[in-house]
């Protein structure tokens, strides 16, 4: 049986395309898979209500990771009745997301608000744990959960029948585009674990694929292929670009002008570039590189 999946445009900061929230019926309610962040609980209100339906109606709700975009408002859902799945090393900071924010607060400063609203604590009682390979049952709904590390180490991704729900394993690609970036955030990115995730889940033979950034696409095969040679070409252009040893601002820089040539070869519009950028500002691949590339590249 194939499933009904819905795309809700969470239209964060008032820009389609950007951060998706994926609903899927059941016989009682809802699934969502992603919360988005609180900042966009108008636009999931909306969403939802296009649908026929009320926050009261999400019963579950599936995090691919605890990153702000992805998984802000789940504590605010929890509250209106929905049990939340994670990653079990997301969910101490889904109990208690005081570090979280901080580290947050450190990056975003007074920002903080306005990009990402409220992320409330989801109370113990409301919040599950999900091992590698764990199914889920929502009612006629069997998701499996599967543990996918690269982007996060935390990070899950989510099967159910044929489609696989990649979070920002899979990348980021707007619709209508054969163009993907990868979003190369502090503080666990490893290309190496991107890699072998990405190969394991080409091989689990998905026929759809929906990354949370944005919309769901009927080519997986393509698209996971697109996203290994995406972790090789960052791995060569590290070894061209770090040995001279580029400041944090000199690395943005080039992280930047390069994706921008990428994105223009690939024949993307400098319009659809943009949203690209607020679904994966540069700015923090600029960070997560370099720290990867000193923890676990940079030979002494």
């Amino acid at each position: 049986m194939v499933q009904t999946v819905h795309t809700i445009d969470l239209n964060f900061k008032n820009r389609a395309d950007a951060i998706a929230s994926y609903l899927i019926p059941h016989s009682s309610g809802a699934v969502l898979v992603e919360s988005g962040p609180g900042s966009t609980l108008e636009g999931l209100k909306a969403g939802l209500g296009a649908h026929g339906m009320t926050f009261k109606d999400v019963t579950h709700v599936l995090l691919s990771h605890i990153h702000l975009d992805h998984a802000g408002a789940a504590g605010w859902l929890a509250r209106q009745g929905a049990r939340i799945f994670v990653h079990p090393v997301g969910a101490p900071h889904m109990l208690n997301p005081e570090k979280l924010l901080a580290s947050a607060g450190r990056i975003y400063g007074d920002q903080m608000d306005a990009l990402w609203g409220e992320f409330l604590p989801v109370p113990e009682d409301k919040l599950t744990v999900v091992q590698d390979e764990e199914e889920i049952v929502v009612g006629d709904l069997h998701f499996v959960a599967l543990h996918t590390p690269g982007h996060a180490e935390h990070h899950c991704s989510y099967a159910l029948d044929g489609i696989c729900f990649t979070g920002d394993i899979g990348g980021v690609r707007m619709p209508g585009q054969h163009y993907l970036r990868l979003p190369l955030v502090p503080p666990e990115l490893h290309l190496e674990k991107w890699r072998a995730t990405l190969e394991r889940l080409q091989k689990m033979g998905f026929r759809r694929v929906a990354p949370t950034h944005f919309g769901i696409f009927d080519d997986a095969d393509w698209h996971f292929q697109a996203a290994i040679d995406v972790v090789d070409d960052t791995s060569r252009w590290l070894e061209r670009i770090m040995p001279s040893d580029p400041s944090l601002d000199e690395l943005g820089e080039k992280v930047a002008a390069w994706m921008h040539v990428q994105g223009l070869e690939a024949g993307v519009s400098e319009d659809v570039l943009q949203t690209y950028e607020i679904a994966n500002p540069v700015s923090m691949s600029s960070m997560g590189l370099a720290r990867y590339w000193r923890k676990f590249r940079q030979t002494n």
